[in-house]
């Protein structure tokens, strides 16, 4: 099925047992971030290793079989704008306290859900990984001259297998199916994600 542009990303940290991380240490208040307006978006998800070319398997002169190997996607995101702190989180970068950062010598995990739609938008397909680490490989500085030279950021997620998933390091969700919901897709993918509920104004 054919589908169109980049709806929403979402990010979340997660921690060793797979779970959310939320509050001060996560990426929001409930830990999850969702691309949007006021960050300037999600411009571009390139997803590479989908699946992997099987090994043929050769015997009595003819070829019998494929072996077929576990797929580890790589996702090379553009984001117009995240956050300074979001990007310092999932990227692993520590605060001295005093505005310098570093990288961390153990990378944080990371989860990654990309949302695109199909070609009528009435439905969306998520591109999800539990669990896997980003890098920020380069940046290309140049001096304003008649033109903004704005530099984005430009990250690269590696996905790491989830055993749920076959050992996989990706799920795809197609909200056309009869059993989706939104919010199980988020808490399977986003560590038990859950969405936090407004303090009752007194």
């Amino acid at each position: 099925m054919a589908q169109v542009g980049l709806k929403h990303t979402y990010l979340a940290l997660v921690d060793a047992d797979g779970k959310i991380i939320s509050g001060e240490k996560g990426l929001s208040t409930d830990g999850l971030y969702t691309s949007n307006a006021k960050d300037l978006g999600t411009a571009s998800a390139n997803i590479t290793n989908l699946s992997q070319a099987g090994t043929q398997i050769f015997g009595d002169n003819g070829m019998v079989d494929v072996s077929h190997s576990k797929s580890f996607p790589q996702v090379a995101g553009v984001w117009n704008n995240l956050p300074f702190d979001v990007k310092s989180k999932i990227l692993g970068r520590e605060s001295d306290g005093k505005g310098g950062y570093v990288e961390a010598l153990t990378l944080p995990r990371v989860a990654l859900i990309v949302e695109s739609e199909t070609l009528d938008r009435q439905h969306s397909f998520f591109y999800a990984f539990s669990n896997g680490q980003m890098n920020e490989s380069a940046l290309n500085l140049q001096t304003d001259n008649a033109s903004e030279q704005r530099v984005t950021d430009s990250l690269t997620y590696q996905s790491f297998g989830d055993d749920r998933w076959n050992g996989n390091g990706i799920k795809i969700f197609y909200s056309g199916d009869e059993g989706f919901k939104k919010e199980d897709m988020l808490a399977e993918v986003m560590g038990g994600y859950t969405v936090s509920t407004p303090k009752a104004q007194g």
